[in-house]
This record gives structure tokens, sequence and C-alpha cells, in this order.
């Protein structure tokens, strides 16, 4: 097996310093600013000893000039939604532990990406950082166990990939607490036996293990010492399979062409997240919010099934301009693809003047591409960095 295990470095903190760049240099948690705990911590408070489950007024002692932000749960969640669609391009077995940590199983799709672990994982977090603004750690294993160990090692901001003749030297320089259920109480038990590392676990008899822990903890211990784990990746099939994307403005905006430029950007990543599916789709769905935070949706249905960035653009604006808006100033724009159905089960008739090759094989080389060199590789002209800079986050 090849598991991934991507971990958000200090996902709610790092998810307010991407709405709010100005936070980056300055000590910040997000919490309670006087009762309650500390949420998530910037790494420039954790120098202060701040940290996550430190009660807030214990922070504001160690680091008195700390700025402090008000949890945004439903922004996290949406957050948290969009980077599991970047998950769901590479693999559909996505297993999401929580709102900021998440398994995938890499093992079937490495024939189709390539074969090499450790440029997937430097993919996955170009484009968690290119779409989202949010830094991730990625850790890369033959099990889910050394995957997350793995993920810790990388923290911050980067990967390790550990291959399946490297388990053993990887593991056994570890201490005993780095092993998964292994807390304080487990970890006393062990030191007494004289055990520090998980090489004095795996230089144990399991029996001894077994007499001092249990019979099922003392197994597993000395499983995973050995770096042992079936556990597989659980994943979840959506009621409805659907595709989408949302951007956020930077500033709300009237200007007509800006929002149509990211209507665009919406329409290309939800196709290429859908074609990296192998999905087709005919209903199309348009999301606006505005200024004032009141927000309407328009859903229309394209003739036949595709998975075409034009087509699903064209239908966006259409979908867009029959709203009429008269300089009505927008936060917020986003295009989805409902009611997908794979790709084998439909046909698509071809017009009699069409030619050989065209859009869907240069979408087809754009989205090979991308896959081997990054987010950035190539690139619509009217989609370059120049317009990405008005946005601050994107969301799906």
């Amino acid at each position: 097996m090849i598991i991934a295990h991507v971990d958000m470095d200090a996902f709610y903190a790092s998810v307010e310093m991407a709405r709010y760049p100005e936070l980056r240099k300055v000590p910040m948690f997000v919490g309670g600013s006087t009762r309650g705990v500390v949420l998530s911590a910037n790494y420039p408070a954790r120098a202060y000893g701040i940290s996550g489950g430190m009660p807030s007024s214990r922070a504001r002692r160690l680091c008195p000039q700390v700025k402090v932000v008000h949890p945004d749960f439903d922004h996290y969640q949406a957050v948290s939604a969009g980077i599991r669609e970047i998950f769901d391009t590479i693999t559909d077995r996505v297993e999401m532990a929580s709102i900021d940590e998440a398994f995938l199983d890499l093992t079937t799709a490495m024939r189709r990406l390539g074969g090499d672990p450790a440029a997937v994982g430097e993919l996955l977090r170009a484009q968690v950082m290119d779409e989202q603004r949010v830094p991730c750690s990625v850790g890369i294993g033959p099990s889910k166990f050394i995957a997350k160990l793995a993920s810790k090692e990388a923290k911050p901001d980067g990967l390790k990939l550990v291959r399946s003749d490297e388990v053993v030297t990887f593991l056994h320089p570890l201490p005993v607490e780095a092993i998964w259920g292994v807390g304080e109480v487990t970890a006393a038990k062990l030191h007494k036996l004289g055990l520090v590392t998980v090489r004095d676990i795996a230089m144990t008899k399991k029996q001894t293990l077994q007499r001092a822990l249990g019979m099922g903890q003392g197994s597993l211990l000395f499983d995973l010492a050995w770096g042992r784990d079936e556990r597989a990746v659980i994943s979840r099939e959506p009621a409805e399979h659907s595709v989408g994307s949302q951007e956020t403005f930077a500033l709300d905006t009237d200007d007509a062409d800006l929002v149509a430029t990211e209507i665009l950007r919406m329409a290309e990543r939800t196709a290429s997240r859908m074609r990296a599916q192998r999905m087709v789709g005919r209903t199309v769905t348009l999301s606006v919010r505005f200024a004032d935070f009141h927000s309407i949706t328009r859903t229309g249905t394209i003739d036949a099934y595709t998975d075409s960035t034009n087509d699903i653009y064209a239908e966006a604006m259409r979908l867009f301009r029959r709203l009429h808006l008269q300089r009505a100033r927008i936060r917020r724009v986003g295009v989805r693809v409902e009611k997908l159905v794979p790709k084998e089960n439909t046909y698509q008739q071809p017009a009699l003047d069409e030619p050989e090759r065209g859009w869907q094989e240069a979408e087809a080389a754009v989205d090979r591409a991308i896959l081997k060199f990054g987010p950035k590789a190539v690139q619509r002209a009217r989609l370059t960095a120049s317009g990405r800079s008005v946005t601050r986050s994107s969301v799906a």
C-alpha cells in the first residue's frame, strides 16, 4: 500500500492568516479572548509557549501583545471542504480523519500519476497552498501508521516519504510516545520496563508486553513497533456526486469583467476535477454572494454531458447574465456541476464539422502538465497571476 497523511499546519490560525495577511508576522491565536481555550496558534505565538488547548488567560499572560481572533467555524468547514475537493482529484479513496487532516490511499492512483509518491505529495501541497492559501505537511508510507508519523516529522509545511524498506530505520529511534495509543499512563508502564524507544518495544517479546499491558494492547504495540498496520483508508461515497469551486474576493467588487474572470477560473477548476475523476455532468449551478452576505443560486442544464471548461463556463455565464445585476457589489462566486455520472457510461455525438483534435485533447494535455509540474504550469491568459492577486481565498 501507498498511504498519504495530509495534516494542515495550525489550521484555524492558517485560515485566518490567509484572510488577514497582517497576522502572519505577529503572535496570534484563534480562540476566546479572555475565557475559553486556544484552538490554534501560529508559529510566532508558539515561540512564546502558546499551544492548542491552553486556557486563553494563560496564553495572554505568556504574550500580552498576542492578537486574538474569534473562531469562524462555518468558514473553516468551507475551506476544509475545498481541500477535500483537491484530494478527490488525486484518488477516490479519501478518509477525512478530522476537519484538518486526512488519509489518502494512493496505491491504485499511482499507476495513473506516474509512480513517484513524493511528486504526488508535492503536487498536493502546491494545490492546497495555491487554492486555499494554507500550508500542509504530507507524510507518505506503506501504512496509515507510518504515514501519520511521517507527516509529523515533516512539520511545518514539508513532506516526508518513508519507503517500505526504510520503515524500521525510520521507526525504531523514535520515543515510545510516538506510537498511536501510547499516552502518559502507557508510557509510564513502558518506562518501568526500561522501554524508551520503539526499538526497545520491538526487541521485547510479545508475551512480555501482553503480560504488562494486556493481550490486545501488548500485541498491537508489538506489531506497530515493526511497522505492521493493516488498517485500510475508509472512504465515504457522497449521496449525489457533485464537484464545485468558489472564490472569495479580497474586496467586494462590482466589476463585471473581474467577476467573469473568476467564474472562468472556477469553471476551469471544476472541470479539471471532473476530468480527474472521469466524471461528466449536465447540471451547472452558479452561486453568488453579495457584500451584505445575501446569497443566490441559479441552476441550468447543458444539452449533453460534458467535462469541458468552455461548456461549463458558457452555462455559468448565461446564468450570471440572467441575474441582470446593476453594479451590485459581489463578495464571492462559485460554480458547481451536479448529478455527475461516470464518463464511460455516456456517449457524446461528435459534430460533423468537429476537428479530429480540439479542446478535449488540449485540456487533457493541460491536465497532464499540471499533474506533473504543478497548478501553475499552464494557464489561460485571462487567468494569469496578475488576475489572481485580486482574490483572497477559494473554497469548494
